[in-house]
């Protein structure tokens, strides 16, 4: 079932004699010096889940760029079907039968689903006529592949996971029988994730072909057919999924065997260096995100947040960095009350020792238009002089040993950020607030977006720091980055703290239900979390009685 599809005709009559969906021959790509593409040859299968993997930079997303219409080889074959093809643009791709859903959506926030679905794609002058047929096709195709969305509701309204639905309905309606999909679960939670697994496993079912790029190895091994490995521009490697294992992957990869958990000693923590009361946090809205609440971060251990995307976990973060005026109580950064309120808060907050690295890069951790080396002095500016008093030469020198040290490719201090990779830009933001020896370090999603090698690093740094005596708050979607890295799990619902857990017995089903209000405890709240000792804590108490080992009688983990 198709929605509207003007080219359909123009796919290879010869479809259903070629076993493969896509094949990409001796495809090159230059960005000026850089070869981002090296005679890449990939075959997808019709009907299966091909996965690739490769390190930031490694040059996924330019390769299917290039399928899908953005970007022209500068050489090399282009066939769908079996046959040859020069797609000019994405209209042209879809035309052809290939969709992508980005891994930052490309929908109208303010716009209904139904809206969203058929922009671009309307078959006459008249809209209402259009609007009415996609309604019938968008509820078939919901009911046919678990898609379902309200499509009078308005996208920004809608979860993250719901949007992602949307993107997936956009190309459906519009004909893709070849989807790519870009990172798909990179801001999904543990549950969303699992139903985007089954609406991919619907689509296969159906003949479907998907093309999924992830760095998340446990999502290669569970939803795919066959593994494309690229590194530095180059395919090295296509595999069976079956006949691999993600420490084979990782290696290929990255080139070197990659550590695929995190290493750490126990915590041995200090003196409290963050201390937050009572606080309470509003959105731009002045609806309350933060709801009274408190924790201590001490000296030498990293307290992890966990909690869906948009229950405050944002509005925190941002108050305790000095980005967003708190509404109610306190927060004090090694014994000394903030005054973070006002334009210069979080200058204010930088020079009691406290670093933040933001949630969103690109909206708050960068300007997208400087060059690194400016992004990796920002905020900092003061170090080096002022105006035309600026030491650029002591500037760009730091900025360089950040770029070297946290191997940011390419290391051009001249590039500007908008044209670093995701994970290169992040690591720019990271070195920028990790090398100023902080107190205390808020980080959020610090590895959404990156490769596995990257992720290795920024883990061990992260310990370092914890090691090194500082105080680190974390909040990450990640479930696993939470429970691998933090010594202590505050889980935030609704703004509220639900409860306190202990990594070591946390079960990651037990956490996703507190996170979203599932589970029968999430409705105790702790009005001290960080203050009681862990099996004082009704959650932790909870977690413990509930764990596989506690229902069995023997330890399952």
């Amino acid at each position: 079932m198709t929605g509207l599809n003007p080219t359909n005709e123009q796919r290879s009559s010869g479809a259903a004699a070629s076993a493969l969906a896509i094949e990409l021959v001796g495809i090159n790509k230059h960005f000026g010096p850089v070869h981002a593409n090296k005679d890449i040859h990939l075959a997808v299968k019709r009907g299966t889940v091909h996965g690739i993997v490769g390190e930031n930079g490694a040059g996924k997303s330019t390769l299917m760029s290039i399928l899908y219409g953005f970007y022209t080889a500068d050489s090399g074959e282009i066939r769908v079907n079996g046959t040859p093809q020069t797609i000019t643009d994405s209209r042209h791709a879809l035309g052809l039968g290939i969709g992508m859903v980005h891994q930052h959506f490309m929908l109208v926030d303010n716009f209904s689903v139904l809206e969203n679905v058929v922009l671009g794609a309307e078959d006459s002058a008249l809209l209402r006529p259009t609007l009415a047929r996609a309604r019938d096709q968008l509820k078939a195709l919901a009911r046919d592949y678990g898609l379902e969305v309200d499509p009078d509701a308005i996208v920004e309204n809608l979860s993250v996971g719901q949007q992602q639905r949307v993107e997936i309905l956009k190309a459906l309606y519009r004909g893709a029988e070849t989807l790519i999909l870009d990172e798909p679960t990179g801001v999904l939670t543990p549950a969303e994730a699992d139903h985007l697994f089954r609406i991919l496993g619907k689509l296969r079912a159906e003949g479907k072909t998907i093309i999924l790029i992830t760095h998340k190895l446990r999502e290669i091994m569970a939803i795919t057919d066959e593994v494309s490995v690229m590194r530095q521009g180059a395919m090295v490697r296509t595999l069976q999924t079956k006949d691999t294992s993600p420490g084979e992957l990782a290696e290929l990869m990255v080139g070197r065997r990659v550590l695929l958990r995190v290493e750490k000693g126990p915590a041995n923590p200090g003196k409290v260096l963050l201390d937050v009361k009572n606080l309470i946090v509003t959105d731009d809205f002045k609806v309350p995100r933060v709801k009274n609440i408190s924790f201590q971060v001490r000296a030498g251990e990293i307290v992890g947040i966990a909690g869906v995307a948009g229950n405050g976990q944002s509005e925190l973060l941002e108050s305790i960095a000095g980005m967003r005026d708190q509404l109610g109580g306190t927060i004090s950064v090694n014994g000394q009350p903030l005054s973070l309120d006002g334009d210069d808060g979080a200058a204010r907050a930088r020079l009691a020792g406290l670093a933040h690295v933001p949630e969103d890069r690109l909206r708050m951790g960068l300007v997208t238009n400087f060059m690194a080396w400016e992004n990796a002095i920002l905020g900092y500016q003061d170090k080096y002089g002022d105006g035309p008093g600026l030491d650029i030469g002591k500037a760009r020198a730091t900025a360089e040993e950040y770029l070297k040290k946290f191997d940011v490719r390419p290391a051009n201090l001249d590039l500007k950020s908008a044209n670093f990779s995701g994970g290169n830009q992040q690591k720019i933001v990271l070195a920028r607030e990790m090398e100023r020896d902080p107190d205390v370090l808020i980080v959020g999603q610090p590895t959404r977006g990156v490769d596995i090698g990257a992720i290795e690093f920024i883990h061990n740094q992260i310990i370092k720091m914890r090691d090194a005596g500082k105080a680190i708050l974390l909040v990450s979607v990640e479930l696993d980055e939470i429970r691998s890295l933090s010594d202590r799990i505050l889980v935030l619902f609704d703004g509220h703290l639900v409860g306190e857990a202990d990594p070591a017995t946390a079960d990651e089903t037990e956490l996703g239900l507190l996170m979203t209000g599932s589970h029968p405890s999430s409705t105790e709240t702790v009005t001290e979390p960080g203050t009681l000792p862990a099996h004082e804590t009704p959650i932790q108490q909870t977690l413990v009685e509930m764990s596989p080992k506690n229902n069995t009688g023997r330890d399952t983990n």
